[in-house]
């Protein structure tokens, strides 16, 4: 008997990491996405937990784009068995051979850390997967061009629709026997700084949606002017700047804002540090996809010239002695791991000093915590006071608010015969979900975690 076609929630339900799902259909299983939980405990040890599937049944791996929370796990799922084909987009694909290894070698750091310092419950602390796994993964992505009708087992056909965000972010439109279902990914803004505006999608029966901002419009303020406000001051003081972002997206964002500011300026001329090796490799790929943002070689020229690029060890622990005012961007976006927690042990406890976030932090990252006040946060095992400035520009969020997410569905051909609102907090999800209902009368549910849908 020929099994139904479906598609079951595995990740990203009730939170925004761990974007997983599971489609079925005939004798066939194909994963959408594989990103890693963040964020809170409880989230995070889903990492950890068996799958509700066998790694090596899946046939295949779709991803709309590179970010951890939706490729993340991929190194995982290799060790559990999987060896098929990974296809997504071409700058996708570029960005993962940077992501993925960084990704494990962090891990391993962590884990020696916490080692080290003895402030893991387990002995000794492992890593989910090394850089070497991570490495080993690479050989299974293949890439697919945006025009390109790719064929499956079975006789299902995927289509690849850019949507912004981040380079090579793309819906996945899955098409088999006459029945479709479209996965959104991450949506990107309609007048982004750097990347072009989502395309408008195709015709499909069902349709996976994002809803990050489902609850929440974006801050309409000057988003240049709110920068130079924090170094202004923060230079007056002879503070130093730190912004947390995320490698991929904001931290180029945050560049060319800098930069612009700068040549106009509008802020002194202080020195400009980016210590990621993640978000620095990640920036030299920035430079060489010119056809998918709109910024000119001119500009990358100029930030180039601009940044001081942070790459060994060595020079990341100078850089977190420095006395002097300064700006330094260093990755993850939400503090959840990385370099930029060496430098909040340093900057958080002196007043002169500001944070600047650069846009959503998930429920139960050190983000969250401090951009809503909190007076401490634990950093490698240890409490760190808070006296430094925090601020948080969510004007700058890379993903569509719920009116920006509604002008862009719009543009469809047709309605679909359901919506399931995803990648989510409940909040904003269940808001989301309301919100379409009013607007377009579409039947919309919001998932649980391992439910079930049959696409009849």
């Amino acid at each position: 008997m020929q099994s139904p076609f479906q598609v079951q929630f595995i990740g990203a339900t009730g939170t925004v990491t761990g974007s997983k799902y599971l489609v079925k259909y005939d004798r066939y299983k194909i994963l959408i996405d594989c990103g890693l939980f963040q964020g809170i405990k409880n989230v995070r040890r889903r990492n950890w937990s068996e799958l509700p599937f066998e790694a090596s049944a899946i046939d295949a791996v779709l991803l709309t784009h590179a970010h951890i929370d939706h490729s993340g796990y991929l190194p995982a799922l290799m060790k559990r068995g999987f060896h098929g084909p990974i296809y997504c987009s071409v700058a996708t694909k570029a960005l993962c051979k940077v992501l993925l290894p960084d990704a494990g070698y962090l891990q391993e750091e962590d884990a020696r850390y916490a080692n080290y310092k003895h402030f893991s419950k387990h002995e000794p602390a492992e890593p989910l997967y090394t850089e070497e796994d991570a490495r080993k993964v690479l050989k299974q992505i293949k890439d697919v061009a945006a025009d390109e009708i790719l064929s499956l087992p079975g006789g299902m056909t995927a289509q690849l629709i850019p949507v912004g965000h981040i380079l090579g972010a793309s819906a996945i439109r899955l098409e088999y026997q006459g029945k479709s279902i479209t996965f959104s990914g991450d949506v990107g803004r309609e007048n982004d700084l750097i990347q072009y505006p989502p395309q408008p999608l195709p015709a499909t029966d069902y349709l996976v949606l994002e809803s990050t901002y489902g609850d929440r419009l974006h801050e309409q303020v000057d988003a240049e002017q709110a920068i130079a406000d924090v170094i202004n001051k923060t230079m007056s003081r002879g503070g130093i700047v730190l912004m947390p972002a995320f490698a991929v997206g904001r931290a180029q964002l945050a560049l060319h804002i800098i930069e612009r500011l700068k040549h106009q300026h509008r802020i002194p001329d202080v020195p400009i540090y980016l210590n990621s090796p993640m978000a620095i490799r990640a920036t030299e790929l920035f430079y060489n996809f010119h056809d998918l943002h709109k910024l000119s070689e001119d500009d990358c020229h100029r930030i180039d010239e601009m940044t001081h690029y942070v790459k060994t060890v060595e020079e990341s622990i100078a850089l977190n002695q420095r006395k002097y005012p300064a700006v330094i961007i260093s990755a993850s976006g939400m503090a959840s791991g990385g370099r930029v927690l060496h430098h909040l042990k340093t900057l958080l406890g002196d007043h002169k000093n500001s944070i600047l976030f650069l846009g959503y932090q998930a429920a139960g990252t050190r983000g969250d915590s401090l951009t809503h006040g909190a007076t401490s946060v634990k950093i490698h095992g240890q409490y760190v006071g808070v006296k430094a400035e925090i601020h948080n520009l969510d004007a700058l969020s890379s993903h569509a608010d719920y009116a920006e997410m509604t002008r862009w569905l719009e543009k469809m051909p047709s309605k679909p015969k359901q919506v399931f609102i995803t990648h989510g907090e409940a909040s904003a999800s269940d808001c989301f979900r309301r919100h379409l209902k009013d607007r377009f009368g579409w039947q919309v549910d919001v998932p649980e975690y391992l439910d079930v849908a049959l696409l009849d």
